[in-house]
């Protein structure tokens, strides 16, 4: 059975994924660590609530001692990393807490997946680090209107700079410790609700 840490799952994207997910497979469990800042809505997985695949745990993502009791008990074997201080305007304001969580919570998160799957002796094989990250990364479109997972990236805000530099640092563990990392930069998300 696939044990899921789903991060900042009470948010637009988030809360949508967990339900799309409950739905498609049977055979998982689904961790919720959520802070429940603005952005996040418990009512948006009220309908799950009684399901017994689904835990709820409102939690900071900076929470190095929470993480690592969460991949222990839970035996996480999959992160989906949606938990972010988003919204430009925000940043400009108030750039302290995009530093905190965007950064600081990504380098916590991957310090205990880290911890937990790369000890002694194991195998990351079977397990799995989905970065969802924004298109901000690449700046301004300019005129071809278009970005690629080649496009150099550009910040031009204090939030797409903190998402650039998690970025870079799920692909450094990537690189230097060989954690299995996917990452996704999305653009503006919409649905239905």
């Amino acid at each position: 059975m696939k044990s899921i840490l789903v991060t900042g799952g009470c948010g637009f994207i988030g809360s949508n994924f967990i339900h799309l997910l409950l739905k498609a497979l049977g055979d998982i469990e689904i961790v919720n660590l959520d802070k429940l800042t603005y952005a996040g809505n418990p009512e948006n997985l009220s309908a799950i609530d009684s399901d017994p695949r689904y835990r709820f745990v409102r939690g900071d993502v900076c929470d190095a001692e929470l993480l690592a009791q969460l991949f222990t008990e839970e035996q996480i074997d999959t992160v989906v990393h949606f938990a972010a201080e988003s919204h430009v305007d925000r940043s400009i304001s108030g750039p302290a807490e995009f530093i905190q969580t965007n950064i600081n919570g990504t380098f916590a998160l991957l310090e205990a997946a880290r911890t937990a799957w790369l000890g002694e002796g194991q195998e990351a094989a079977s397990k799995r680090f989905l970065h969802v990250s924004t298109d901000e990364v690449y700046g301004s479109l300019g005129e071809t209107g278009l970005f690629t997972e080649t496009t150099p990236y550009d910040p031009r805000s204090p939030y797409s700079a903190s998402k650039a530099a998690s970025d870079h640092l799920v692909s450094a563990y990537s690189h230097t410790y060989g954690l299995p990392i996917l990452m996704t930069n999305c653009s503006n998300n919409y649905a239905v609700q």
